[in-house]
């Protein structure tokens, strides 16, 4: 029997919020550094986020990322300046009907169409802290599905994280194909075109870029996260993951709070000693 060879990793794409960045939104100078370690060994690095796009330039200026940039869990790809490359939106009718099944759960509804953040209430949970996480503030407005005609993403938002866990499987039973939707933190349900997931983030990118998908590898922490561990190569889940996305992904880091993204970059494809 002849034994195979991995072909080597070209590029590294990595979540941001849990990931690449720790719970306090920090980007830590060992992260930095194994970017860094990265492209010396010339191999691309690239981030993919439920984020707006301009909401990860706290993390494309410090670590000079050159490559499309995926916002919205790949709903809009961009070039590190924020120019389009391509954008997928919701219809309306889904759009529509997304808010719908949030409305009936209760769950506070914020829309986002293109860079624009809609918000029915400034003082509702997590409106502060997502504020002060992507660096610009939402736009409020008397009803956010007054206008669907653009919408990239919709996001649904409870603390109570075992309703998210329902509100999540409703909507994929209500929207079937029409839409992805996948927790990208315990307290967020996102809904975005069909094609606008992690695991399309990774084909976009073997497109864009022309590097096959088993030479790219991703880093991420949630469910939604998962799509990308199965279409990549190689796949390193967060120590502080739930055990359901770390069993999907190949090798299992430290988590954010322990420099988890750059152990994993060191020791699973730069092939250094912990």
């Amino acid at each position: 029997m002849t034994d195979t060879v991995s072909p080597p990793i070209r590029l590294v794409l990595a979540d941001v919020d849990g990931t690449l960045v720790t719970r306090e939104k920090l980007l830590t100078d060992r992260a930095v550094a194994a970017v860094r370690k990265l492209r010396a060994r010339g191999i691309l690095f690239t981030i993919t986020s439920g984020r707006p796009p301009m909401g990860m330039k706290m993390v494309i200026d410090p670590l000079a990322i050159d490559q499309p940039v995926a916002g919205f869990n790949g709903g809009m790809m961009v070039h590190p300046d924020y120019s389009l490359i391509e954008a997928h939106t919701l219809t309306p009718a889904v759009a529509r009907r997304a808010l719908d099944i949030l409305r009936d759960h209760r769950v506070d509804p914020w829309v986002y169409n293109s860079n624009d953040w809609l918000v029915a209430d400034a003082g509702a949970p997590h409106v502060a802290r997502e504020q002060w996480t992507v660096k610009f503030p939402p736009r409020i407005v008397p009803d956010v599905g007054a206008r669907l005609d653009q919408v990239v993403k919709i996001t649904g938002v409870s603390d109570d994280l075992d309703l998210m866990k329902r509100v999540e499987q409703d909507l994929r039973d209500a929207l079937g194909d029409d839409a992805s939707a996948a927790r990208s933190q315990p307290y967020y349900v996102d809904v975005t075109h069909h094609d606008a997931n992690k695991g399309g983030v990774v084909l976009a990118l073997q497109r864009l870029l022309g590097i096959p998908a088993e030479q790219i590898a991703t880093l991420g922490d949630q469910p939604n996260d998962v799509l990308m561990f199965r279409r990549s190569g190689l796949s390193i889940a967060m120590g502080q993951a739930a055990d359901e996305v770390k069993a999907q992904a190949t090798h299992v880091t430290t988590s954010s709070e322990e420099e988890g993204f750059a152990v994993g970059v060191e020791r699973f494809i730069l092939g250094e000693d912990a």
